[in-house]
Parts: C-alpha cells; sequence; structure tokens
C-alpha cells in the first residue's frame, strides 16, 4: 500500500466540493419541501464546514506543489476546441468561489440571527453560485485528471488520453 501523499489532494478535494454540492442539495430540499429548519441549519452547515475543509486541502495541496514541483497548478493538456470551454468554467469558478465564503458567511450570521427576510434573500443569491462552484469543482478535476491527466515523467503518452478516447471528445465537441 502507498503512502498517501500531496499528489492525493485533488482526488480529496474533488470528493469534498461533490459531498458539499450533495449537501447543499439536500439543505435546499429541506427548506423548500419540509421546512424542516432545524435539519435545514445543521445539513447546511456541514455543507460550509466540508467547504472550509476543502480549501484547507486545496491550499495545502498547490503550497506544497509549488514548493515541491516548482509550479502552483496542473496545464490542461486537452485539444484546444475543448481549452475555450475548460478555461471559461475555470475562470468563472475561480472568481466565484473567491465570493462564497464571504456570501455563505453572510447568510449563515442572518440565519443565525434569526434575520429570515435578509437569509432568504441572500440565500437565493448564495446558493445557485455555491452549487455551481461545487459542481464546476469537480468537473475540472475530471477533465484535468481523469479525461486528460497531467504527464507523467517518462511517459510515452506525454499524459494525452488514448487515441480512441481522445478522438471521441474531440467528436463530440465539434
Amino acid at each position: 500500500m502507498e503512502a498517501f501523499t500531496y499528489r492525493d489532494l485533488p482526488a480529496v478535494n474533488a470528493t469534498l466540493n461533490g459531498l458539499a454540492g450533495i449537501l447543499l442539495a439536500f439543505g435546499y430540499a429541506l427548506i423548500k419541501r419540509r421546512r424542516r429548519e432545524t435539519a435545514h441549519k445543521r445539513v447546511m452547515l456541514a455543507a460550509f464546514g466540508t467547504s472550509v475543509v476543502f480549501l484547507v486541502c486545496y491550499l495545502t495541496y498547490h503550497t506544497l506543489m509549488q514548493t515541491h514541483e516548482g509550479v502552483a497548478g496542473r496545464k490542461f493538456t486537452g485539444p484546444e476546441p475543448l481549452r475555450t470551454i475548460y478555461f471559461a468554467i475555470l475562470i468563472s469558478h475561480v472568481i466565484l468561489a473567491a465570493a462564497v465564503p464571504f456570501l455563505a458567511i453572510a447568510v449563515i450570521r442572518f440565519g443565525y440571527r434569526n434575520d429570515r427576510p435578509r437569509h432568504v434573500r441572500w440565500a437565493k443569491i448564495t446558493f445557485p453560485i455555491w452549487m455551481y462552484v461545487s459542481v464546476t469543482g469537480v468537473v475540472i478535476y475530471v477533465l484535468l485528471y481523469h479525461i486528460y491527466p497531467p504527464p507523467m515523467a517518462g511517459s510515452i503518452m506525454n499524459g494525452r488520453p488514448p487515441q480512441a478516447f481522445a478522438a471521441r471528445c474531440e467528436r463530440f465537441v465539434r
């Protein structure tokens, strides 16, 4: 069994993003369909806690990658037609991800203060942004580490997926 290293953190991060998205959806359903406020509060706080753990793991990964490899991130190695789509997703994800902690803290604060009008008003803005960030985080991970994995030292494929799979992906974007 291999030891856990910082290179394993992207999978952990994607799992945490996915879990945050599931918790967000569940918390939303609790308040919209069943009006179970206590359960809603617990699930949404769990989503926030999951996102905080994600942020710690994310920053740890990028810091260690910079320290050990001299780069702060992975390059997208997919075909040119997908680059534009990938970067549109990535840029919107990063910009909105920067806003989520502030929005989430504000919504949580309004909820704890029992300021229901402001809590609901800000939650209507925060929820879709937070959900988008959670989902696109997983999409970015799958694109970078599974569909178009980073080059491996000495790899004859140089990080490219097998030709048959690449051809199917290119047909999809045309």
